[in-house]
């Protein structure tokens, strides 16, 4: 296996108003890669105000004080450069990566919104926006086969009132029932620079990104006063699985069988993912062998295992599969429900162990290879743990994984009494 440390040099400070800044030179290539948390999700969104954090994924391309609307994209594209952004339950993040000539802009660009969004938003943006997110809810989760998996999912998971208990995408009716006060309320409550982390990785150096940092960001004023999101690290088990089945217009009997087991950033959450490795990774997983290849349960193409890398509370690990054509819901998801129990039953053996490794380093290695998966990387760590450098902390703590602790980890977390299984049906068999 390779060394697991992080091979390039990390330098950080503090602005006086909070930002965090983080700089990782690397003069291989004429590229920067800007990427921009903000320590807020959906997690943080109280009661009649979700959808807030994703709606503002949209907004924040839509003009500041300083920049027309689609503007930010047009001059980073006709730069050169490639933007986007993503919400989860944890954060939001802005990136850009940018030939290196071109970080001022970039910069510039992101504090000119940090600071200057809520003077340029108008009702008609608000209201365009909300439009743009009602139809990107139909196009990913509601016309979409199995789209809407997760949004069932999370409410199965985490019980009411728990900050994961919805997803991002959020209500539409508490985005259509918010004026526009409180949506810049939300922002200068969020978008302050104490509650984000800049991170520019590439053909810089740390003193160049210190200085433009401060020069654009650093009159922009601390909140000093951001509210925690609600504690989410204990759900309590109910002792007895939760079931959800779906009649839907779908191909083929779908099966979701998930867990809650440690927040991401854990020792057990390293557990978790190399055991969902194991469980659920290409045609050498445990899935694959016994239910596509070995019983022919289900569709080849259509098993799999994963963790849900959420860092405020049990995050789950789901496995899934979809039935071939004559196959029951009820044998298919017996037979997952078989296969995850046999990780504390049956050893996984140590050439399972080293695929899972392997393919683990693998992905790792594959972000790492990249300025863009570094900044971003940088980012979440010195957001959610206080120190980008824990960034190698990733892949030392898979690779030390066992076993006997994979073994133990099911014994305790995947338990059938305290299971859900979300199962879809096609229409046609009802």
């Amino acid at each position: 296996m390779p060394d697991s440390g992080y091979p390039w040099p990390i330098e950080t400070t503090r602005l006086d108003n909070g930002l965090r800044v983080v700089v990782s030179e690397d003069r291989t290539a004429p590229a920067v890669a800007v990427n921009l948390w903000y320590d807020v999700g959906s997690r943080h969104e109280p009661a009649g105000q979700t959808g807030f954090a994703h709606l503002f994924e949209h907004l924040m391309f839509e003009g500041s004080v300083n920049v027309a609307k689609t503007e930010h994209m047009k001059l980073i594209q006709g730069s050169g450069g490639s933007l986007n952004a993503t919400t989860n339950p944890d954060r939001t993040n802005y990136f850009e990566t940018v030939p290196a000539e071109h970080l001022e802009l970039a910069l510039w660009l992101e504090a000119d919104r940090m600071g200057g969004l809520v003077p340029a938003l108008t009702q008609e943006t608000l209201d365009n926006q909300r439009d743009v997110v009602k139809n990107e809810r139909r196009q990913r989760y509601e016309n979409v086969p199995y789209g809407d998996a997760w949004l069932r999912l999370l409410p199965l998971l985490y019980p009411p009132g728990h900050p994961y208990h919805h997803a991002t995408i959020g209500s539409m009716a508490d985005l259509n029932a918010a004026d526009l006060a409180t949506f810049q309320a939300f922002h200068q409550t969020y978008y302050a620079p104490d509650n984000a982390v800049l991170t520019v990785v590439g053909d810089a150096t740390a003193a160049e990104v210190f200085a433009l940092a401060r020069r654009y960001f650093g009159a922009i004023p601390a909140r000093g006063d951001i509210p925690a999101a609600p504690d989410g690290h204990t759900v309590t088990g109910t002792g007895r699985p939760a079931v959800e089945t779906v009649t839907a217009e779908v191909p083929a009997a779908r099966v979701y069988v998930a867990h809650r087991t440690h927040p991401f950033g854990s020792t057990g959450y390293d557990v978790a993912t190399v055991a969902a490795t194991v469980l659920g990774s290409g045609r050498g997983s445990r899935l694959y062998q016994r239910l596509a290849d070995g019983e022919r349960l289900a569709q080849p193409d259509l098993v799999g295992a994963y963790g849900v890398d959420l860092a405020h509370a049990p995050a789950p690990l789901i496995a899934t599969a979809t039935a071939r054509p004559g196959v029951s819901a009820q044998r298919l998801a017996a037979g997952v429900a078989e296969v995850v129990d046999e990780l504390a039953t049956v050893p996984v053996t140590s050439a399972e162990l080293d695929r899972a490794k392997a393919l683990l380093s693998t992905a790792w290695w594959r972000q790492m290879a990249t300025v863009d998966g570094r900044a971003d990387a940088l980012g979440r760590y010195a957001t959610q743990f206080g120190d980008p450098a824990k960034t190698a902390d990733r892949l030392s703590g898979w690779l030390s994984v066992t076993a006997g602790q994979i073994a133990e980890l099911a014994a305790d977390v995947l338990t059938p009494a305290d299971r859900v299984t979300l199962t879809y049906l096609p229409e046609e068999t009802s």
